[in-house]
């Protein structure tokens, strides 16, 4: 069985027992968070595609970490102008197990 969740504007392919890094929600690690945007659900049932959601499906997963991402560089310039500005950004994330998808 496995399910296409949304959450912080991507979508994934989950199954349970997949880990994987999402925009950082809040929650402390070992807590669980509920994910309500199913948009696709393949199980006992067969496939269902949901308009825009699938209803009363849900997938449950556990906070392994919570963290921020490397380090990019943000370079501005305009020539001629003596313009230049640099400036950093470390992106947040959370990083996830997947325990349950279930369904109504």
């Amino acid at each position: 069985m496995y399910a296409i969740i949304e959450t912080g504007g991507k979508q994934y392919r989950v199954e349970t027992g997949t880990v994987l890094q999402v925009e950082s929600l809040p929650g402390d690690v070992g807590h669980s968070v509920q994910i309500d945007k199913v948009r696709l659900l393949n199980g006992d049932n067969g496939l269902v595609v949901g308009k825009p959601i699938v209803d009363g499906a849900r997938v449950t997963a556990e906070i392994i970490r919570q963290g921020r991402t490397r380090s990019i560089t943000v370079f501005k310039k305009q020539r001629r102008k003596n313009y230049r500005r640099t400036r950093g950004h470390r992106q947040g994330f959370t990083q996830l197990r997947v325990t349950e998808i279930a369904t109504k």
